[in-house]
């Protein structure tokens, strides 16, 4: 067995987890460092940002290699070209006809997408729409109504229309399961007499990157059409080296908390840790499994089992005791979701999470379906309970399922 990787940023001499969380234990971080990065993030200095949060060098050129290759300054540029080049295309509409396709007036070239020619952009949202799409996310308000929200205040056949329904027709979450809001604790000093006004907020440093994407990459969340789109942007590689590959939501890591009935999971293909650490900052005892294949530019745990997932399963009877968590499962060579056909075959115990794409664009555990497919087509003791839409990258629709072993009938 290899042995575990440190919780460290590559290139940083001194980052560590704490930097980025509130504590009562000494080296915590301050309001100070996250009055920094959200300065940076409202001036568009995506590098800067980034290197306040993890402690980089000005000079810092590491390679983010994931979809595509990119350093920090380059995303920056990125950032800043807006939508150039189709980087905002993420609504899109099909050509109409062999005259769209042939029109070379402005604005349809300012609507193509490159490698895309069937397809042209259909619109950008306000900036109206985005915060509130960003505000279904807010872990203070009902998830659920919020969605409502969305819908009920958008303007018939908008973009913030489109994806309301889209998102109220997927979400799903059995009645057994309640989700609490956060409650902001009372305004009170910290055991060193200093005010932690960051403490009023559920701490999820991924999901303060992720709000500011939307924005800087005009994104108001997925609709029917998302799976359409077939880009990203050079912002991704950077988020899910430090990040992960998808960002938790409050409501999701509640939703893993209420079913773990014994407080016990397993986060198997646990990548760089970081759902392992808000989970484990839940009160959960979480053990994180993976193949150790990956390289990931920030590592959030120091206690990573490096080894492979399905041996682990079996050497301890399928881990019954344990809620099994999936993010984001690999498709594997060939597409037929090998990886998570394996491990849940190995699985003992009565409740499988997923997070991953809900819109079958191939990107997470099977090419040509999505988890609950399979688990209906091919799990039929399992049912599905919570179906939740999950802080989604542009151009990305991420959602966290959670199926349940059905009981025996007597």
């Amino acid at each position: 067995m290899a042995p575990s990787p440190p919780a460290v940023t590559d290139g940083s001499k001194t980052w560590s987890p704490s930097h980025l969380f509130f504590s009562d234990n000494h080296g915590g971080t301050t309001p100070e460092i996250w009055d920094k990065i959200h300065t940076h993030l409202k001036a568009n200095e995506f590098r800067e940002a980034i290197a306040a949060a993890f402690e980089l060098s000005q000079g810092d050129n590491f390679t983010y290699h994931a979809n595509a290759s990119v350093n920090l300054g380059q995303a920056e540029a990125a950032i800043r070209a807006g939508r150039t080049n189709g980087l905002h295309g993420w609504y899109v509409e099909t050509t109409a006809s062999a005259t769209d396709l042939n029109n070379n007036d402005d604005d349809s070239a300012s609507r193509t997408i490159p490698g895309q020619p069937s397809l042209r952009i259909s619109g950008y949202p306000p900036t109206a729409d985005i915060q509130a799409y960003i505000s279904l996310f807010d872990p203070t308000k009902s998830a659920a109504n919020s969605l409502k929200s969305l819908l009920a205040n958008a303007k018939k056949g908008s973009l913030r229309a489109t994806v309301a329904e889209y998102l109220l027709s997927k979400r799903y979450l059995d009645p057994s399961i309640s989700v609490p809001k956060f409650k902001i604790p009372p305004a009170a000093a910290a055991q060193d007499g200093h005010n932690h006004s960051k403490m009023t907020q559920h701490e999820n440093p991924s999901l303060d990157f992720w709000a500011y994407s939307c924005v800087a990459l005009e994104y108001t969340g997925p609709n029917a059409r998302t799976a359409l789109v077939k880009t990203s942007h050079h912002v991704l590689p950077v988020y899910m080296h430090h990040f992960g590959c998808v960002c938790p939501s409050w409501e999701s890591l509640q939703i893993i908390a209420k079913l773990a009935s014994g407080g016990s999971v397993l986060d198997m293909g646990s990548g760089n840790g970081y759902w392992t650490l808000m989970l484990r900052r839940l009160g959960l005892s979480v053990v994180a499994v993976d193949s150790g294949q990956s390289r990931w530019r920030t590592v959030w745990i120091p206690d990573t089992v490096v080894t492979d997932g399905i041996t682990y399963l079996r050497k301890r009877a399928g881990c019954p005791d344990s809620l099994l968590l999936l993010v984001y499962p690999i498709v594997g060579a060939g597409g037929g979701g090998e990886f998570t056909r394996k491990v849940i075959d190995a699985y003992t115990g009565d409740v499988v999470c997923v997070a991953g794409t809900q819109n079958g664009n191939g990107y997470t555990g099977f090419k040509d379906m999505m988890i609950d497919e399979y688990m209906h087509r091919e799990k039929p003791a399992w049912e599905k309970v919570a179906q939740v839409p999950l802080p989604s990258f542009a151009g990305k629709d991420d959602a966290l399922f959670a199926f349940r072993r059905k009981k025996e009938s007597t």
